[in-house]
């Protein structure tokens, strides 16, 4: 069984899920639990951090799709980060970059969030 682990810190304003393991069709649903408690919450300004994210399955990547109108419809963002090669070339062919801002760093997309006007 392959481990999955999702972190939650809070950055002001902004959100940082940080994101650890295996993500696939069977633990797909704890990422969606933690971004559906950040909704709940109010807060609609999140990072997802992928440092230390080893796989993701085209179920993972559809978390993101069931969440970002209703992150954007409240004035909120997902900003993703720290994408290994090997991840973000899965992002890369669904054409992620065009629909999500993808930094190299936490603290770029956390600078984005902050100098918004």
């Amino acid at each position: 069984m392959n481990g999955f682990e999702v972190m939650r810190d809070e950055n002001g304003a902004v959100s940082v899920l940080r994101l650890k393991g295996f993500l696939d069709a069977h633990t797909a649903s704890d990422l969606e639990r933690a971004i559906q408690k950040l909704l709940d919450d109010k807060r609609f300004k999140i990072i997802v951090n992928f440092k230390d994210l080893t796989y993701i399955s085209s179920a993972g990547l559809g978390v993101f799709m069931g969440f970002i109108e209703e992150v954007r419809t409240n004035s909120g963002d997902i900003k993703l980060t720290n994408m290994s090669p090997k991840i973000f070339r899965v992002f890369d062919l669904l054409g992620f970059p065009t629909l999500y801002e993808i930094r190299n760093e936490e603290g770029q997309a956390l600078d984005s969030f902050h100098n918004k006007k």
